[in-house]
């Protein structure tokens, strides 16, 4: 089980803007842009990269996609207090 993961993330505000974006994601367009294009998230900066992170960090929802996703792994849309996410599991350790 990992003890750490590396996600990037997309926050939309409905889940039909997260099917868009996942569709986009899905077809070619780089995560990373999408991520500055459209995220709520402050971190869509860094093309919605959210850095490494352990359980209890995050939103339970959120948390629980994360760490049962593999590496290179899109998921979502995940829908958390925040809205609906789009998830890549960059790394994990």
């Amino acid at each position: 089980m990992p003890s750490q993961v590396n996600a990037s993330h997309i926050l939309l505000n409905t889940e039909q803007e997260a099917n868009v974006a996942l569709y986009d994601v899905a077809h070619g367009k780089k995560f990373e842009d999408v991520a500055m294009e459209r995220s709520l998230c402050p971190s869509k900066k860094k093309g919605g990269n959210l850095g490494w992170f352990r359980r209890g960090q995050m939103v339970r929802e959120f948390e629980n996609a994360c760490f049962s996703g593999s590496k290179g792994a899109i998921i979502g849309p995940v829908r958390t207090q925040f809205g609906y996410h789009i998830i890549r599991i960059e790394d994990i350790r």
